[in-house]
Protein backbone atom coordinates (compact mmCIF):
# COMPACT_ATOMS: atom_id res chain seq x y z
CA UNK A 1 0.00 0.00 0.00
CA UNK A 2 1.42 3.35 -1.07
CA UNK A 3 0.19 6.91 -0.75
CA UNK A 4 -1.63 8.07 -3.89
CA UNK A 5 -2.53 4.58 -5.11
CA UNK A 6 -6.13 3.80 -6.08
CA UNK A 7 -7.77 0.61 -4.82
CA UNK A 8 -11.14 -1.08 -4.89
CA UNK A 9 -12.72 -2.97 -2.01
CA UNK A 10 -15.84 -3.78 -0.01
CA UNK A 11 -16.63 -1.96 3.24
CA UNK A 12 -16.69 -4.51 6.08
CA UNK A 13 -17.97 -2.34 8.92
CA UNK A 14 -18.27 1.22 10.21
CA UNK A 15 -16.41 2.19 13.37
CA UNK A 16 -17.69 5.18 15.35
CA UNK A 17 -18.56 7.69 14.11
CA UNK A 18 -17.87 7.45 10.39
CA UNK A 19 -14.89 5.18 9.72
CA UNK A 20 -15.49 2.57 7.05
CA UNK A 21 -13.02 -0.33 7.20
CA UNK A 22 -11.77 -1.97 3.98
CA UNK A 23 -9.23 -4.82 3.95
CA UNK A 24 -6.87 -5.01 0.97
CA UNK A 25 -5.70 -8.27 -0.58
CA UNK A 26 -2.34 -8.11 1.20
CA UNK A 27 -4.19 -7.80 4.51
CA UNK A 28 -3.72 -4.09 5.17
CA UNK A 29 -6.75 -2.21 6.50
CA UNK A 30 -7.79 1.22 5.21
CA UNK A 31 -10.18 3.69 6.86
CA UNK A 32 -12.51 5.43 4.41
CA UNK A 33 -15.18 7.91 5.55
CA UNK A 34 -18.71 8.49 4.22
CA UNK A 35 -19.43 4.87 3.24
CA UNK A 36 -21.76 2.07 4.33
CA UNK A 37 -21.17 -1.59 5.21
CA UNK A 38 -21.50 -3.71 2.06
CA UNK A 39 -20.66 -0.97 -0.45
CA UNK A 40 -18.00 -1.75 -3.04
CA UNK A 41 -15.93 1.40 -3.47
CA UNK A 42 -12.88 2.86 -5.15
CA UNK A 43 -10.61 5.06 -3.05
CA UNK A 44 -7.19 6.70 -3.10
CA UNK A 45 -4.76 6.28 -0.20
CA UNK A 46 -4.00 9.52 1.66
CA UNK A 47 -1.91 8.08 4.48
CA UNK A 48 -0.05 4.79 4.47
CA UNK A 49 1.41 3.09 7.51
CA UNK A 50 2.46 -0.49 8.01
CA UNK A 51 -0.69 -2.56 7.97
CA UNK A 52 -3.08 0.42 8.13
CA UNK A 53 -3.91 3.49 6.06
CA UNK A 54 -6.46 6.19 5.41
CA UNK A 55 -8.25 6.65 2.11
CA UNK A 56 -10.48 9.15 0.33
CA UNK A 57 -13.67 7.89 -1.29
CA UNK A 58 -13.65 8.28 -5.09
CA UNK A 59 -16.74 6.37 -6.16
CA UNK A 60 -19.35 3.92 -4.92
CA UNK A 61 -19.12 1.11 -7.47
CA UNK A 62 -21.88 -1.04 -5.99
CA UNK A 63 -24.53 0.01 -3.48
CA UNK A 64 -24.88 -1.70 -0.14
CA UNK A 65 -27.77 -4.19 0.25
CA UNK A 66 -28.99 -2.06 3.21
CA UNK A 67 -28.84 1.27 1.30
CA UNK A 68 -31.96 3.24 0.32
CA UNK A 69 -32.71 3.52 -3.38
CA UNK A 70 -33.88 7.12 -2.91
CA UNK A 71 -32.33 9.55 -0.44
CA UNK A 72 -34.75 12.15 1.05
CA UNK A 73 -32.39 15.14 0.54
CA UNK A 74 -31.09 16.39 -2.82
CA UNK A 75 -27.94 17.75 -1.16
CA UNK A 76 -26.88 14.41 0.33
CA UNK A 77 -23.42 13.44 -0.84
CA UNK A 78 -22.33 16.97 -1.76
CA UNK A 79 -23.15 18.54 1.63
CA UNK A 80 -20.97 17.45 4.53
CA UNK A 81 -23.71 17.77 7.13
CA UNK A 82 -25.24 14.27 7.02
CA UNK A 83 -23.67 10.82 6.80
CA UNK A 84 -26.42 8.21 7.03
CA UNK A 85 -29.46 9.72 5.28
CA UNK A 86 -29.10 6.91 2.73
CA UNK A 87 -30.04 4.40 5.43
CA UNK A 88 -33.51 3.51 6.68
CA UNK A 89 -33.91 4.98 10.17
CA UNK A 90 -34.16 1.61 11.93
CA UNK A 91 -30.88 0.60 10.29
CA UNK A 92 -29.30 3.87 11.45
CA UNK A 93 -30.29 3.01 15.01
CA UNK A 94 -28.98 -0.55 14.69
CA UNK A 95 -25.65 0.74 13.37
CA UNK A 96 -25.28 3.25 16.22
CA UNK A 97 -26.25 0.67 18.82
CA UNK A 98 -23.60 -1.69 17.50
CA UNK A 99 -20.97 1.08 17.53
CA UNK A 100 -21.76 2.13 21.10
CA UNK A 101 -21.62 -1.46 22.29
CA UNK A 102 -18.29 -2.08 20.52
CA UNK A 103 -16.83 1.05 22.12
CA UNK A 104 -18.05 0.59 25.68
CA UNK A 105 -18.26 -3.16 26.30
CA UNK A 106 -14.48 -3.79 26.18
CA UNK A 107 -13.94 -0.91 28.62
CA UNK A 108 -16.73 -1.79 31.06
CA UNK A 109 -16.75 -5.60 31.03
CA UNK A 110 -13.44 -6.23 32.87
CA UNK A 111 -14.40 -3.89 35.71
CA UNK A 112 -17.88 -5.39 35.92
CA UNK A 113 -16.33 -8.81 36.54
CA UNK A 114 -13.79 -7.46 39.06
CA UNK A 115 -16.38 -5.50 41.04
CA UNK A 116 -19.17 -8.04 40.98
CA UNK A 117 -21.30 -6.08 38.52
CA UNK A 118 -23.71 -7.35 35.92
CA UNK A 119 -22.70 -8.29 32.38
CA UNK A 120 -22.59 -5.39 29.93
CA UNK A 121 -25.62 -6.58 27.94
CA UNK A 122 -27.64 -6.60 31.17
CA UNK A 123 -26.88 -2.92 31.86
CA UNK A 124 -27.03 -1.72 28.22
CA UNK A 125 -30.48 -0.37 27.38
CA UNK A 126 -29.82 0.13 23.67
CA UNK A 127 -30.50 3.30 21.65
CA UNK A 128 -33.65 5.38 22.08
CA UNK A 129 -34.95 6.92 18.86
CA UNK A 130 -35.45 10.61 18.17
CA UNK A 131 -39.15 11.61 18.19
CA UNK A 132 -38.45 13.25 14.82
CA UNK A 133 -36.11 11.78 12.23
CA UNK A 134 -36.31 14.83 9.94
CA UNK A 135 -36.75 18.56 10.69
CA UNK A 136 -35.50 17.95 14.23
CA UNK A 137 -32.75 20.56 14.67
CA UNK A 138 -33.37 23.83 16.52
CA UNK A 139 -30.09 25.42 15.46
CA UNK A 140 -28.06 25.83 12.25
CA UNK A 141 -24.81 27.69 11.64
CA UNK A 142 -24.72 28.48 7.93
CA UNK A 143 -21.46 29.69 6.35
CA UNK A 144 -20.97 32.29 3.62
CA UNK A 145 -18.57 31.52 0.79
CA UNK A 146 -18.65 30.28 -2.79
CA UNK A 147 -19.44 26.86 -4.22
CA UNK A 148 -16.28 26.92 -6.35
CA UNK A 149 -13.25 29.20 -6.57
CA UNK A 150 -14.28 32.78 -7.47
CA UNK A 151 -17.89 31.66 -7.94
CA UNK A 152 -21.00 33.60 -6.87
CA UNK A 153 -21.88 34.05 -3.20
CA UNK A 154 -23.22 30.92 -1.49
CA UNK A 155 -24.71 30.36 1.94
CA UNK A 156 -25.07 26.97 3.55
CA UNK A 157 -22.90 24.07 4.68
CA UNK A 158 -19.37 23.06 3.79
CA UNK A 159 -19.09 20.72 0.83
CA UNK A 160 -18.17 17.23 1.93
CA UNK A 161 -14.41 16.98 2.31
CA UNK A 162 -13.80 20.68 1.56
CA UNK A 163 -12.50 23.45 3.80
CA UNK A 164 -13.52 26.18 1.34
CA UNK A 165 -16.50 25.30 -0.89
CA UNK A 166 -20.04 25.98 0.35
CA UNK A 167 -23.23 24.18 -0.69
CA UNK A 168 -26.39 26.32 -0.55
CA UNK A 169 -28.63 23.88 1.29
CA UNK A 170 -32.13 25.24 0.67
CA UNK A 171 -34.47 22.34 1.40
CA UNK A 172 -32.17 20.78 4.02
CA UNK A 173 -34.17 17.96 5.61
CA UNK A 174 -32.85 18.05 9.19
CA UNK A 175 -34.46 21.48 9.74
CA UNK A 176 -37.91 22.78 8.86
CA UNK A 177 -38.81 25.02 5.93
CA UNK A 178 -38.39 28.29 7.85
CA UNK A 179 -34.62 27.77 7.84
CA UNK A 180 -34.60 27.52 4.05
CA UNK A 181 -36.79 30.62 3.68
CA UNK A 182 -34.45 32.64 5.90
CA UNK A 183 -31.35 31.26 4.17
CA UNK A 184 -32.59 32.10 0.67
CA UNK A 185 -33.79 35.58 1.68
CA UNK A 186 -30.41 36.41 3.25
CA UNK A 187 -28.47 35.01 0.31
CA UNK A 188 -30.57 36.88 -2.27
CA UNK A 189 -30.26 40.15 -0.36
CA UNK A 190 -26.48 40.01 0.00
CA UNK A 191 -26.04 38.90 -3.61
CA UNK A 192 -28.06 41.94 -4.74
CA UNK A 193 -25.92 44.16 -2.51
CA UNK A 194 -22.69 42.59 -3.88
CA UNK A 195 -21.53 42.04 -0.31
CA UNK A 196 -18.17 40.23 -0.07
CA UNK A 197 -17.80 37.11 2.05
CA UNK A 198 -14.86 36.60 4.40
CA UNK A 199 -12.06 34.76 2.63
CA UNK A 200 -10.43 32.41 5.14
CA UNK A 201 -7.04 32.35 3.44
CA UNK A 202 -6.72 36.05 2.63
CA UNK A 203 -8.52 37.14 5.84
CA UNK A 204 -10.48 39.75 3.92
CA UNK A 205 -14.21 40.25 3.41
CA UNK A 206 -17.32 40.83 5.49
CA UNK A 207 -19.92 38.02 5.65
CA UNK A 208 -19.00 35.02 7.81
CA UNK A 209 -21.97 33.07 9.22
CA UNK A 210 -25.74 33.12 9.59
CA UNK A 211 -26.91 31.58 12.85
CA UNK A 212 -30.58 30.53 12.97
CA UNK A 213 -32.23 29.08 16.09
CA UNK A 214 -35.90 28.08 16.33
CA UNK A 215 -37.88 26.62 19.23
CA UNK A 216 -39.95 23.55 18.41
CA UNK A 217 -42.58 24.17 21.11
CA UNK A 218 -43.02 27.98 20.86
CA UNK A 219 -42.04 28.55 17.21
CA UNK A 220 -39.86 31.53 18.20
CA UNK A 221 -36.94 32.25 15.87
CA UNK A 222 -33.66 34.05 16.55
CA UNK A 223 -31.39 35.08 13.64
CA UNK A 224 -27.81 36.29 14.07
CA UNK A 225 -25.67 37.61 11.23
CA UNK A 226 -21.96 37.16 11.96
CA UNK A 227 -19.52 39.44 10.12
CA UNK A 228 -16.07 40.94 10.34
CA UNK A 229 -15.50 44.63 11.03
CA UNK A 230 -14.11 45.14 7.54
CA UNK A 231 -16.71 47.59 6.23
CA UNK A 232 -17.25 51.32 6.30
CA UNK A 233 -19.61 52.06 9.20
CA UNK A 234 -22.10 54.08 7.14
CA UNK A 235 -22.41 51.40 4.46
CA UNK A 236 -22.62 48.69 7.11
CA UNK A 237 -25.47 50.48 8.89
CA UNK A 238 -27.54 50.64 5.71
CA UNK A 239 -26.76 47.04 4.87
CA UNK A 240 -27.84 45.77 8.28
CA UNK A 241 -31.04 47.82 8.30
CA UNK A 242 -31.94 46.40 4.90
CA UNK A 243 -31.12 42.85 6.00
CA UNK A 244 -33.37 43.18 9.05
CA UNK A 245 -36.24 44.56 6.98
CA UNK A 246 -36.00 41.72 4.45
CA UNK A 247 -36.29 39.11 7.20
CA UNK A 248 -39.18 40.88 8.93
CA UNK A 249 -41.19 40.73 5.70
CA UNK A 250 -40.87 36.96 5.33
CA UNK A 251 -43.92 34.72 5.66
CA UNK A 252 -42.87 31.99 8.08
CA UNK A 253 -44.52 29.20 10.03
CA UNK A 254 -42.74 30.43 13.15
CA UNK A 255 -42.15 33.98 14.34
CA UNK A 256 -38.88 35.92 14.31
CA UNK A 257 -38.49 37.42 17.78
CA UNK A 258 -34.96 38.74 17.34
CA UNK A 259 -32.47 39.71 14.62
CA UNK A 260 -28.91 40.27 15.78
CA UNK A 261 -25.52 41.29 14.42
CA UNK A 262 -22.34 39.78 15.85
CA UNK A 263 -18.82 41.00 15.16
CA UNK A 264 -16.12 38.33 14.70
CA UNK A 265 -12.63 39.28 13.55
CA UNK A 266 -10.90 36.15 14.85
CA UNK A 267 -8.94 33.98 12.43
CA UNK A 268 -10.71 30.80 13.56
CA UNK A 269 -13.37 29.38 11.24
CA UNK A 270 -15.99 29.35 13.99
CA UNK A 271 -18.79 31.54 15.31
CA UNK A 272 -17.05 33.61 17.98
CA UNK A 273 -18.80 36.47 19.73
CA UNK A 274 -16.71 39.66 19.83
CA UNK A 275 -19.71 41.89 20.37
CA UNK A 276 -23.42 41.51 19.56
CA UNK A 277 -26.14 44.11 19.15
CA UNK A 278 -29.85 43.87 18.40
CA UNK A 279 -31.15 44.90 14.97
CA UNK A 280 -34.74 43.96 15.78
CA UNK A 281 -36.67 42.54 18.74
CA UNK A 282 -34.76 40.76 21.51
CA UNK A 283 -31.55 38.77 21.94
CA UNK A 284 -33.10 35.45 23.00
CA UNK A 285 -35.86 32.98 22.20
CA UNK A 286 -37.85 30.71 24.50
CA UNK A 287 -38.15 26.92 24.33
CA UNK A 288 -40.11 24.54 26.55
CA UNK A 289 -38.88 21.17 27.82
CA UNK A 290 -40.68 18.79 30.18
CA UNK A 291 -43.04 21.51 31.39
CA UNK A 292 -40.29 24.08 32.04
CA UNK A 293 -39.51 27.25 30.10
CA UNK A 294 -35.97 28.15 28.95
CA UNK A 295 -34.64 31.45 27.68
CA UNK A 296 -31.89 30.72 25.14
CA UNK A 297 -29.37 33.31 23.98
CA UNK A 298 -27.36 33.09 20.72
CA UNK A 299 -24.22 31.46 22.09
CA UNK A 300 -25.48 29.51 25.11
CA UNK A 301 -25.45 25.72 24.88
CA UNK A 302 -28.81 24.04 24.41
CA UNK A 303 -29.41 20.60 22.94
CA UNK A 304 -29.99 20.99 19.19
CA UNK A 305 -32.85 18.46 19.15
CA UNK A 306 -35.55 19.79 21.50
CA UNK A 307 -37.84 16.76 21.37
CA UNK A 308 -34.87 14.43 21.61
CA UNK A 309 -33.67 16.43 24.62
CA UNK A 310 -36.89 15.55 26.43
CA UNK A 311 -36.06 11.87 25.90
CA UNK A 312 -32.43 12.41 26.96
CA UNK A 313 -33.23 14.37 30.10
CA UNK A 314 -36.03 12.00 31.13
CA UNK A 315 -33.50 9.16 31.09
CA UNK A 316 -30.95 11.30 32.92
CA UNK A 317 -33.54 12.08 35.61
CA UNK A 318 -34.29 8.37 35.96
CA UNK A 319 -30.57 7.53 36.17
CA UNK A 320 -29.96 10.18 38.84
CA UNK A 321 -32.52 8.39 40.99
CA UNK A 322 -33.55 9.45 44.49
CA UNK A 323 -32.56 13.06 45.16
CA UNK A 324 -34.60 13.94 48.25
CA UNK A 325 -32.43 15.80 50.78
CA UNK A 326 -29.46 15.58 48.41
CA UNK A 327 -27.19 18.22 46.86
CA UNK A 328 -26.63 17.76 43.13
CA UNK A 329 -23.79 19.32 41.13
CA UNK A 330 -24.65 19.84 37.44
CA UNK A 331 -21.26 20.41 35.83
CA UNK A 332 -21.04 21.94 32.31
CA UNK A 333 -24.63 23.04 32.88
CA UNK A 334 -25.24 25.25 29.83
CA UNK A 335 -28.51 27.13 30.29
CA UNK A 336 -29.27 25.01 33.37
CA UNK A 337 -31.65 22.56 31.75
CA UNK A 338 -30.71 19.48 33.73
CA UNK A 339 -30.34 21.44 36.98
CA UNK A 340 -33.86 22.79 36.70
CA UNK A 341 -35.33 19.41 35.80
CA UNK A 342 -33.76 17.95 38.96
CA UNK A 343 -34.39 20.94 41.26
CA UNK A 344 -38.05 20.18 42.13
CA UNK A 345 -37.04 16.84 43.67
CA UNK A 346 -33.63 17.76 45.16
CA UNK A 347 -32.55 19.66 48.26
CA UNK A 348 -30.30 21.90 46.19
CA UNK A 349 -28.68 21.99 42.73
CA UNK A 350 -25.48 23.85 41.79
CA UNK A 351 -24.74 24.37 38.10
CA UNK A 352 -21.29 25.30 36.77
CA UNK A 353 -20.80 26.65 33.24
CA UNK A 354 -17.94 28.52 31.57
CA UNK A 355 -20.12 30.59 29.19
CA UNK A 356 -21.20 33.67 31.14
CA UNK A 357 -24.30 34.46 29.08
CA UNK A 358 -25.52 30.86 29.50
CA UNK A 359 -25.18 31.22 33.29
CA UNK A 360 -27.14 34.46 33.25
CA UNK A 361 -29.84 32.79 31.15
CA UNK A 362 -29.91 29.85 33.58
CA UNK A 363 -30.50 32.19 36.51
CA UNK A 364 -33.34 33.93 34.67
CA UNK A 365 -34.82 30.58 33.63
CA UNK A 366 -34.78 29.27 37.20
CA UNK A 367 -36.54 32.41 38.43
CA UNK A 368 -39.17 32.16 35.69
CA UNK A 369 -39.74 28.51 36.56
CA UNK A 370 -40.14 29.35 40.25
CA UNK A 371 -37.11 27.35 41.35
CA UNK A 372 -35.36 28.83 44.37
CA UNK A 373 -32.99 25.95 45.20
CA UNK A 374 -30.75 26.40 42.12
CA UNK A 375 -27.43 28.24 42.05
CA UNK A 376 -25.44 28.82 38.86
CA UNK A 377 -21.76 29.66 38.91
CA UNK A 378 -19.85 31.09 35.94
CA UNK A 379 -16.39 29.68 35.36
CA UNK A 380 -14.23 26.75 34.33
CA UNK A 381 -15.22 23.58 36.20
CA UNK A 382 -11.53 22.94 36.95
CA UNK A 383 -11.25 26.23 38.88
CA UNK A 384 -14.76 26.58 40.29
CA UNK A 385 -14.63 23.25 42.14
CA UNK A 386 -11.80 24.65 44.26
CA UNK A 387 -13.94 27.63 45.21
CA UNK A 388 -17.14 25.80 46.17
CA UNK A 389 -17.42 25.06 49.87
CA UNK A 390 -20.51 22.91 49.44
CA UNK A 391 -20.07 19.16 48.85
CA UNK A 392 -22.32 17.22 46.45
CA UNK A 393 -24.12 13.93 47.04
CA UNK A 394 -24.66 13.32 43.30
CA UNK A 395 -22.82 14.71 40.26
CA UNK A 396 -24.18 15.08 36.73
CA UNK A 397 -21.63 15.63 33.96
CA UNK A 398 -22.54 16.92 30.49
CA UNK A 399 -19.13 18.00 29.13
CA UNK A 400 -18.23 19.28 25.67
CA UNK A 401 -17.05 16.90 22.96
CA UNK A 402 -13.50 16.60 24.29
CA UNK A 403 -14.81 15.24 27.60
CA UNK A 404 -13.77 16.22 31.13
CA UNK A 405 -10.37 17.83 31.67
CA UNK A 406 -8.18 15.19 33.41
CA UNK A 407 -7.44 17.49 36.37
CA UNK A 408 -11.14 18.35 36.76
CA UNK A 409 -11.97 14.64 36.62
CA UNK A 410 -9.61 14.01 39.54
CA UNK A 411 -11.37 16.68 41.59
CA UNK A 412 -14.76 15.19 40.71
CA UNK A 413 -13.63 11.73 41.76
CA UNK A 414 -12.23 13.23 44.98
CA UNK A 415 -15.76 14.03 46.19
CA UNK A 416 -16.49 10.30 46.40
CA UNK A 417 -20.19 10.81 45.61
CA UNK A 418 -22.47 7.79 45.58
CA UNK A 419 -23.65 8.31 41.98
CA UNK A 420 -22.31 10.01 38.87
CA UNK A 421 -24.43 10.43 35.75
CA UNK A 422 -22.31 11.17 32.68
CA UNK A 423 -23.99 12.48 29.50
CA UNK A 424 -21.66 12.30 26.50
CA UNK A 425 -22.04 13.66 22.98
CA UNK A 426 -18.80 11.91 21.93
CA UNK A 427 -18.58 8.31 23.15
CA UNK A 428 -14.84 8.05 22.36
CA UNK A 429 -14.18 10.80 24.94
CA UNK A 430 -16.48 9.00 27.37
CA UNK A 431 -14.40 5.81 26.95
CA UNK A 432 -11.25 7.65 28.02
CA UNK A 433 -12.93 9.13 31.11
CA UNK A 434 -14.59 5.81 32.00
CA UNK A 435 -11.24 4.09 32.35
CA UNK A 436 -10.21 6.63 34.99
CA UNK A 437 -13.55 6.58 36.81
CA UNK A 438 -13.64 2.80 36.99
CA UNK A 439 -10.01 2.63 38.11
CA UNK A 440 -10.90 4.95 40.97
CA UNK A 441 -13.80 2.96 42.36
CA UNK A 442 -16.87 3.51 40.19
CA UNK A 443 -18.88 0.71 38.62
CA UNK A 444 -21.17 1.25 35.63
CA UNK A 445 -24.78 0.40 36.50
CA UNK A 446 -26.71 1.62 33.46
CA UNK A 447 -25.90 2.59 29.86
CA UNK A 448 -28.30 4.09 27.32
CA UNK A 449 -27.87 5.80 23.96
CA UNK A 450 -30.19 8.49 22.59
CA UNK A 451 -30.20 9.35 18.89
CA UNK A 452 -30.13 13.12 19.09
CA UNK A 453 -28.69 13.45 15.57
CA UNK A 454 -30.58 11.34 12.98
CA UNK A 455 -28.93 11.16 9.57
CA UNK A 456 -25.48 11.75 11.06
CA UNK A 457 -22.87 9.52 12.66
CA UNK A 458 -23.25 11.08 16.11
CA UNK A 459 -25.06 9.68 19.13
CA UNK A 460 -25.54 10.74 22.73
CA UNK A 461 -24.76 8.25 25.51
CA UNK A 462 -25.83 8.37 29.18
CA UNK A 463 -24.09 6.31 31.86
CA UNK A 464 -24.95 5.94 35.54
CA UNK A 465 -22.07 4.94 37.82
CA UNK A 466 -22.16 3.84 41.43
CA UNK A 467 -19.27 4.27 43.86
CA UNK A 468 -18.24 0.92 45.32
CA UNK A 469 -14.92 1.73 46.98
CA UNK A 470 -11.34 1.86 45.87
CA UNK A 471 -10.67 -1.81 46.43
CA UNK A 472 -11.68 -4.09 43.59
CA UNK A 473 -13.74 -7.14 44.49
Amino acid sequence: MKKGQVYEGTVERIDFPNKGIVTLEEGSKVVVKNVLPGQRISFSVNKARKGRGEGRLLEVLEKSPIELTEVPCTHFGSCGGCTFLNLDYEKQLALKEQQVRELLEPVCAPYQEQRGGRAFLDIFEGIKSSPRQLAYRNKMEFSFGDSYKDGPLSLGMHKRGSFHDIVTVAGCKIVDEDYSRILLAALSYFQEQSTPYYHKMRHTGYLRHLLVRKAVKTGEILVDLVTTGQMDSEREHGLLVGFSEVLQQLELDGKIVGILHTRNDSLADAVINEGTHILYGQDYFTEELLGLSFKITPFSFFQTNSLGAEVLYSIAREFVGETKDKVVFDLYSGTGTIAQILAPVALRVVGVEIVGEAVEAARINAKQNGLENCEFVAGDVLKVLDELEEKPDIIVLDPPREGVHPKALEKIIGYGVERIVYISCKPTSLVRDLVVLQDRGYRVEKVCGVDMFPGTGHVEVIIMMQYCGKEKN
